[in-house]
């Protein structure tokens, strides 16, 4: 096999440089494939050596791994994550505010219904009182168990806020007052009550029933 080079030159220090040789043929003898020139595939030199094309996109794989960056789907999915809680959020404020209006509904209609229970039993027992006030005007409540009897229930009733309508000298009021008859009056300024035919109920700021009264008119 031919040599290239001088053998007997000497490097520095004086020791003898190693002979190079180079294989110059065209096919290579192991795999019978055509080589390149050496002019295209010639080696860089020691510590002047570029990365090939696979090193080269190790170092940058390795550069990029090595950095930590935030992903694009990490703060998508955290911003997801955030809007879904404010939505959370909101909707229990949401609940929670139904849930107050809800309860506030709930005891305003049972406080109505109870005073409409009471309404209805006062209701029902005003013929009674009607029946008690005629047996006082006769004469027949004066005395006795009777009188104490009627006493204790317009007591007990007053307990549940009903109030008499029987002031009689006080001026006419259409809202709790039903004017059956009119007459002239004397030194009478504004339309007044003269006469309670029939005593009238309220209970509270609600009239049960208007008081039946004769009204004295300015003549």
């Amino acid at each position: 096999m031919p040599h290239h080079g001088n053998e007997a030159e000497h490097s520095e220090g004086n020791e003898p440089r190693k002979p190079v040789i180079r294989d110059n043929r065209k096919v290579d003898p192991e795999t019978g494939e055509a080589r390149q020139p050496d002019s295209e595939a010639a080696a860089p030199t020691e510590g002047n050596a570029a990365p090939t094309d696979g090193d080269a996109l190790s170092q940058a794989e390795e550069i990029l791994n090595g950095v930590e960056v935030p992903a694009e789907e990490s703060v998508a999915s955290g911003a997801a994550a955030e809007a879904q809680a404010a939505e959370l959020r909101n909707d229990l404020l949401r609940l929670q505010a139904e849930y107050v209006n809800y309860r506030k509904r709930v005891e305003r209609d049972r406080a109505v219904a109870g005073e409409m229970a009471v309404i209805g039993v006062l209701n029902s027992l005003l013929p009674v009182l009607d029946d008690v006030d005629a047996a006082r005007q006769h004469g027949d409540l004066e005395d006795g168990p009777f009188a104490a009897i009627a006493a204790k229930l317009e007591n007990a009733l007053k307990t549940y806020g009903l109030e008499r309508i029987a002031d009689t000298g006080v001026e006419f009021d259409p809202t709790i007052h039903e004017a059956l008859i009119q007459q002239p009056g004397e030194d009478i300024e504004v339309d007044t009550v003269s006469q309670v035919l029939r005593s009238g109920y309220r209970s509270g700021e609600r009239v049960l029933r208007a008081a039946q009264v004769i009204v004295a008119v300015p003549a």
